[in-house]
């Protein structure tokens, strides 16, 4: 009966096939406001060097000695979205729990700093590699599955690359990776010269949206036959709802469902229905990210790949209810409000919780640093920022962007 009811609703795409939906509903243009959401906000605090601290951790911990000079390290910047005045050493030195420093001489007797992994976090980053080792499979199937959202089944790397620390790749993955799974990946070239990920076998056990998924759980039977399947809602206290608005979302909420994983050729981009479809692929892409959110600039790359219309990305503002936009860290982050139970994610991913045990060393460094704890440290490396006594409520520093040129 589990078969039955998951063949069923996967499938029920291709049976509305033989028909047409006539499409009565022009995109609606309805204005609905931001509404800021501080646990949310809370989410998504503290993320941009967490990401840049494990990149930097992944690459200095597959080199040989595991340490690497900083003109090694300098060319990788353009992965961690650093603001363009603050050098790579000044950043690394911000984590003395993190990153190790060290000096050699050059040929002309200057000193060069090199920089290696604490035992703390050559630790994580064990466990990291266990996990991504163990689970090789499930993120095996999470690729497929990014890969089977899109039109032609393929993507260039650096499209994927923009995504590859929300999906939980490897920073490696084309090489450590992808070889692995010679049955489901080929890199190929594309027309344009760059490099491309190709997906090489379509499963149909993978083709099943997280909302068709929970539908017995979530959804009422006569939706379920009907295909008229509703996305969970959800509103930051003090949302004020117009009725035409509520009206509006009603209606919209029982439009027709189409899969993110099923043709849509046939839908006018030009109705709600569309815009519905358009939301259902989000919807489905936020929850293939270990964090069930994504920065908003990541999916600029995916409009023709996954086949949406101009303007694809409005839906996040249409749809306060489904996604937060949050404007920390001087940037755009959208987040799956259901994935959420106010500044904690409901399921954590093995590799999340190593994260936060990651960000808690982050975070008890800046702490050490600011009582003083490091001042052997500080005192040896004078281009290093001699004030950092501002926090944010997860214990980052609030930086100005005067604060982020400061230092060497």
């Amino acid at each position: 009966m589990f078969r039955t009811f998951f063949g069923d609703v996967r499938n029920y795409g291709l049976l509305r096939k033989g028909y047409i939906y006539q499409q009565r509903f022009s995109l609606v243009n309805v204005k609905l406001k931001w509404v800021k959401d501080r646990k949310l906000d809370g989410a998504v605090a503290g993320q941009k060097d967490l990401k840049a601290v494990e990149i930097l951790v992944s690459i200095i911990a597959s080199s040989s000695e595991c340490c690497l000079p900083i003109y090694r390290l300098n060319p990788h910047r353009g992965q961690l979205g650093l603001p363009i005045d603050l050098k790579v050493s000044t950043f690394i030195r911000r984590y003395p729990t993190i990153f190790v420093e060290t000096n050699f001489l050059d040929s002309g007797g200057t000193p060069v700093p090199s920089f290696g992994l604490s035992p703390q976090a050559l630790k994580l980053h064990h466990e990291q590699v266990n996990i991504l080792e163990h689970d090789q499979l499930e993120l095996r199937d999470r690729l497929c599955r990014l890969l089977m959202l899109t039109r032609d089944r393929i993507l260039p790397l650096q499209t994927i690359d923009q995504l590859k620390w929300d999906l939980g790749l490897p920073n490696d993955y084309p090489s450590s990776f992808v070889p692995n799974h010679p049955d489901r990946f080929s890199l190929v070239r594309l027309p344009d010269n760059r490099v491309g990920l190709k997906l090489l076998l379509w499963d149909d056990k993978l083709a099943v949206s997280e909302i068709l998924k929970n539908a017995s759980l979530q959804q009422d039977q006569e939706d379920i036959k009907n295909g008229t399947l509703a996305f969970p809602v959800s509103f930051t206290r003090g949302f004020g709802f117009r009725r035409k608005c509520m009206e509006w979302l009603k209606e919209w909420q029982k439009l027709p469902y189409t899969s993110p994983y099923t043709n849509a050729s046939h839908l006018d981009p030009r109705t709600d229905e569309s815009e519905k479809r358009v939301v259902g692929v989000f919807h489905e892409l936020l929850h293939l990210t270990l964090h069930k959110q994504t920065e908003r600039k990541n999916v600029s790359n995916l409009r023709k790949p996954l086949g949406l219309p101009q303007k694809f990305t409005k839906a996040f503002e249409r749809h306060p209810g489904i996604f937060y936009l949050s404007n920390k860290s001087d940037t755009q982050t959208v987040i799956l409000r259901e994935a959420y139970n106010g500044r904690e994610l409901i399921q954590k991913h093995p590799l999340v919780r190593v994260r936060e045990k990651l960000a808690n060393l982050l975070k008890k460094g800046l702490h050490d640093k600011s009582r003083g704890y490091t001042r052997d440290i500080d005192e040896s490396n004078s281009d290093i920022e001699s004030e950092m006594d501002e926090y944010d409520s997860d214990g980052f520093p609030i930086i100005t962007k005067e604060g982020w040129g400061r230092g060497g």
